[in-house]
């Protein structure tokens, strides 16, 4: 069974919840972090909770995921992001790991700040799985066993310099400056008999109310028990930690055909940049100050309902403060 929990802030209290139908229900624990929400209750506890409740819309919604704990990103992990890049999804023989740094999080509907040097800010919804136990060694995960180490489920929006991406070789710089990982609202807890929703929902995104991105999660190259195999042999992962697990296709970024790339790579690198910044900003599909970003995420029956992102692009300021993550 599902349950859809909130973090937020209620009389200046930070507070956990069950959000059923646009009323929440307060969790009677201290729960300062994800790691100690999903230690202390699962999706069948928290299911038959009861007690008085709060409108969602009197409390302000924060990340469902703390910044203490790990972010890690999948990159082209669907075959049609894969495909607009100019990539072979059957040649593919590995799984791109990136970081983001934790600061980047911040909450849902929190303005997203374009760093004033930043020209080419892009977009990403991604499925975000959270853990919910620690793997400290190499171990096998199926499908079968796949329940034991996923919590549940949430949006990411990889938001990417790719201006500082690409010409700097920095995945991590180029995407961890301070609100360029808006998760949340909320995060659904899943059940045994619910992981089948990980290969079922649809992601959706748009600007301005122009469709950017759909797909459903079926389109991923890697899944997450392959993925979570491969990464318990490289590091340790804990309880709360957030994997972000790929973009379909429809971003602002265009990668040059192979033939543009071999005539580039003979240019001095200085003017190869120049070239690729100037082909790019070309491009209306990067965001802008003004915009509104909407991400949602949502299973076919409606079982799974991960909400609705929304964040507008402004352009950072002196002693610009960002949103409490």
């Amino acid at each position: 069974m599902t349950v859809h929990v909130a973090r937020y802030t209620y009389r200046g209290r930070t507070e956990w919840g069950v959000v059923r139908k646009g009323a929440i229900t307060r969790i009677e624990a201290e729960l300062a972090t994800t790691a100690n929400l999903v230690e202390h209750a699962s999706a069948r506890d928290l299911s038959s909770l009861t007690g008085p409740t709060v409108d969602e819309g009197e409390v302000k919604l924060l990340s469902p995921v703390t910044r203490n704990q790990q972010f890690i990103c999948q990159g082209a992990n669907y075959r049609s992001h894969m495909l607009e890049s100019g990539i072979d999804p059957e040649a593919k023989a590995f799984n791109m790991i990136f970081r983001k740094a934790s600061s980047c999080i911040v909450a849902a509907d929190s303005d997203v700040i374009r760093p004033p040097h930043v020209a080419l800010l892009d977009y990403e919804i991604e499925l975000g799985l959270v853990l919910k136990r620690n793997l400290t060694e190499q171990e096998k995960i199926t499908d079968r066993n796949l329940h034991e180490v996923i919590a549940g489920v949430t949006i990411v929006n990889d938001y990417s310099a790719r201006d500082v991406q690409i010409p700097q070789m920095q995945f991590y710089k180029g995407k961890s400056y301070r609100t360029f990982g808006p998760v949340g609202p909320y995060l659904c807890l899943l059940g045994p008999e619910d992981m089948h929703y990980l290969r079922e929902l649809r992601l959706t995104l748009s600007v301005n109310g122009e469709a950017r991105q759909d797909a459903t999660s079926d389109d991923l190259v890697f899944s997450p028990a392959e993925t979570l195999s491969e990464l318990s042999g490289v590091q340790d992962l804990h309880a709360g930690d957030l994997i972000a697990t790929g973009t379909p296709s429809g971003c602002a970024l265009r990668i040059p055909s192979p033939g543009v790339q071999r005539v580039a790579s003979l240019l001095p690198e200085a003017l190869r940049w120049k070239a690729f910044h100037r082909a790019q900003a070309k491009r209306s599909e990067y965001l802008q100050p003004g915009d509104v970003v909407e991400s949602r995420i949502v299973s076919a029956d409606g079982v799974v309902d991960l909400g609705i992102q929304r964040n507008r692009v402004v352009v950072a300021r002196e002693g610009a403060q960002h949103r409490e993550a």
